[in-house]
């Protein structure tokens, strides 16, 4: 009788200390529950963190629908701007690690503002799951169609004997580094930045005459380029673009340094579930192949690699990019506070 009654009490605690742990458990088997399904439970965000127009906008709205068919969930996108992309993408640093936010990661804000912010309010490696690379945009210095300078020469020939002016999307962003780099190089200390909030206002003044010049990714700036309303002085890519021969690199014309592009990645908050995470890396080749988008990238000569960066290469080319741009920050002592 004694042993009966020792035995049921035994059995008592055993099944007291396992129902405590099934509030703990409970969480852990849903989040397990929603990755493996993932996407199922609702729309996909995904997070632009500059304002409608623009590079990330552009892409974005690109993507979603493509992603969308590949998920079989609708992918939205969610415009969440300010100061310089680090609004936007902060808050996707901090949602949950579920899948179900999603952001388009700019290397204007996971190198340029990495290597002149030294108060961001995240790691711009550490505190995200970065899936892949998804295309890449070079930068070019556009003046206006009736500006006198024809060339760079003309161009650096007038910045030498008074001020010039370019304008930026911002202060320690990709254009306003390229311009200082070669107010560097071409030894022309006249060369005047002028930032804005965005490439959307710089190039209002550009057009109004407010500014003489402008450094910007080509991808919104094709077809004003094409139908000639815009001059293109030089372009960053390691060889001239197909869509403009005539079109000389930066380095022809000798500034080997300004050779660099703005890709755009996508990425997520840390930890991302595995399944998930597999699941986007292995759609990104055939994403950027299809050939319905491969054409709209084409039109706005903003394409992906020709061999796909992802996950782990991915995340070791941004700390590579943010090393060699952080150097560059302080040669010329861009600091944003």
């Amino acid at each position: 009788m004694r042993q009966t009654c020792l035995f049921r009490r035994r059995r008592l605690l055993g099944l007291t200390a396992a129902a405590a742990l099934v509030p703990l458990a409970a969480p852990r088997l849903a989040r397990a529950q929603a990755a493996g399904a993932w996407p199922s439970r609702g729309s996909v965000r995904l997070l632009a963190q500059f304002p409608p127009g623009g590079l990330v906008d552009t892409v974005g709205r690109l993507m979603a629908p493509a992603l969308s068919q590949a998920l079989g969930q609708t992918v939205v996108v969610e415009n969440r701007a300010g100061a310089g992309g680090v609004i936007g993408t902060d808050h996707v640093a901090k949602q949950p690690a579920d899948g179900y936010t999603l952001l388009i990661s700019h290397a204007s804000v996971h190198v340029f503002s990495a290597a002149t912010m030294p108060n961001l309010p995240f790691h711009p490696v550490d505190d995200f799951t970065h899936i892949g690379l998804l295309v890449e945009a070079a930068n070019v210095l556009l003046v206006r169609a009736d500006s006198p300078f024809r060339t760079l020469d003309d161009y650096i020939a007038a910045a030498r004997r008074r001020p010039v002016r370019y304008g930026s999307s911002g202060i320690g962003s990709a254009p306003h580094l390229l311009g200082a780099m070669m107010s560097h190089e071409a030894r022309v200390p006249d060369l005047e930045h002028v930032p804005y909030r965005g490439s959307a206002p710089a190039m209002q003044d550009l057009m109004a005459g407010q500014i003489e010049s402008m450094f910007d990714p080509i991808t919104t700036n094709v077809q004003m380029m094409k139908e000639g309303t815009l001059r293109c002085l030089g372009v960053s890519a390691p060889a001239r673009l197909p869509a403009f021969p005539d079109v000389p690199t930066f380095a022809e014309q000798g500034f080997p340094q300004l050779t660099s592009a703005q890709w755009l990645g996508l990425s997520g908050p840390r930890n991302l579930p595995a399944p998930v995470v597999e699941r986007l890396t292995g759609l990104i080749p055939a994403l950027t192949a299809r050939p319905e988008l491969r054409q709209r990238l084409e039109e706005l000569q903003t394409l992906p690699r020709d061999t796909p960066v992802l996950g782990a290469d991915f995340t070791a080319l941004m700390r590579e990019q943010i090393a060699s741009w952080t150097a560059v920050a302080r040669q010329f002592n861009i600091v944003v506070t």
